[in-house]
């Protein structure tokens, strides 16, 4: 049997896996990451909760569990990144960088240094095969499967992995929970960004962010609204533009953020979710990762441009060195810079890349 450091967040999904695995025979040690201190006071902030209730499960699991601290690392390695991407008026996704830098960086080195051969964490996704051609693959639960939050690692970062949840649907890991008394078997789903728990997001920014205000305009050049700051709103957009009552639109039917021009300081907002604007049939995307081999120019995958996404069908049509293009057989909507794209073999997650 073996050494395994299961990461613990505090939820159902990862105390569940620490239970599986526990179950199996293995010696597990779970590990609480800390990667956020700006909001250590703040009661938005679920932090101090999330450590509470992992300490619960350790007991209640009879595992040894501790606290690991990766707030500068996250910082640097994370949430730098993701301050500069708004800044340059593109939507990054901090899950994504978080997985490959932290979860399976910071923590897969911590754990090993502790003599661990396994990580495990409460993700949706399988693995299949050995190092050094390892496949991510979906999971069975298509409602919860997280391979698309994945797509950045390499071999060597799930060479180690374990996702004990990759077979099960949640009702069924929920169910588990309540039968063995965890005490967080009906603890809610934490949702959005993990530094921003519950907060509004625009005023989270806008601590790190200065205002800039400037028009909100459609794409005939006639302005309809002021926005706060282009770094504060991301394509497809709907809530929060404070547009109404303008002359010559049509009633009822709601705006939509379009695009950005950076150099004007301008919003361009349309009309209708349908428009012609919020629609894509090709993209490009760079800072390629490619878990196994690359895919090949001219041969058909699938791909999703956000993670609840249905699968769209795609074509490869060209790939240089870290560019990537592709075309879409329906026009894909608000396909949004700084976004991921993740390219998909049937279940096999093959990686991707960030669009610009």
């Amino acid at each position: 049997m073996a050494h395994i450091v299961v990461g613990l967040s505090g939820g159902v999904d990862s105390a569940v896996t620490a239970h599986l695995l526990k179950q199996q025979g293995h010696a597990v040690t779970g590990i609480f990451m800390k990667n956020w201190e700006d909001d250590d006071n703040d009661p938005a902030c679920p932090a101090r909760q999330d450590f509470l209730d992992v300490l619960a499960i350790g007991d209640a699991l009879g595992i040894e569990v501790e606290l690991v601290n990766f707030a500068a690392e996250y910082r640097e390695r994370v949430f730098s990144y993701f301050l500069a991407e708004y800044q340059c008026g593109r939507t990054p996704n901090p899950d994504v960088l978080c997985n490959a830098e932290i979860k399976f960086k910071a923590f897969l080195d911590h754990a090993l240094g502790l003599g661990a051969e396994h990580i495990a964490t409460g993700h949706y996704a399988r693995l299949a095969g050995d190092a050094p051609t390892r496949q991510l693959l979906k999971a069975v639960d298509a409602n919860k499967d997280q391979s698309y939050f994945l797509y950045r690692l390499s071999q060597a970062q799930i060479g180690p992995a374990l996702f004990p949840l990759g077979e099960l649907t949640k009702p069924e890991v929920r169910a588990m929970a309540r039968a063995i008394n965890l005490p967080v078997a009906n603890k809610k789903d934490s949702t959005g960004i993990c530094f921003i728990g519950e907060r509004d997001f625009r005023d989270f920014l806008k601590r790190y962010l200065p205002t800039q205000p400037g028009p909100m305009q459609t794409p005939e050049g006639r302005v309809v609204g002021r926005h706060e700051g282009l770094a504060y709103y991301t394509l497809g957009q709907r809530q929060g533009l404070g547009i109404g009552g303008v002359k010559g639109a049509v009633e009822g039917v709601p705006w939509f953020v379009a695009g950005k021009d950076m150099a004007r300081n301008s919003l361009t907002v349309v009309q209708g979710h349908e428009h012609p604007l919020l629609q894509s049939l090709t993209l490009t995307a760079s800072q390629l990762n490619w878990i196994g081999a690359a895919p090949v120019v001219g041969a058909c995958y699938a791909a999703k441009t956000r993670y609840r996404q249905t699968d769209a069908p795609c074509t490869v049509t060209a790939l240089d060195g870290d560019r990537l293009q592709l075309a879409f057989a329906q026009p894909q909507w608000a396909v949004t810079p700084g976004q991921s794209v993740v390219l998909y073999d049937g279940a096999v997650c093959l990686g991707g890349g960030v669009i610009e």
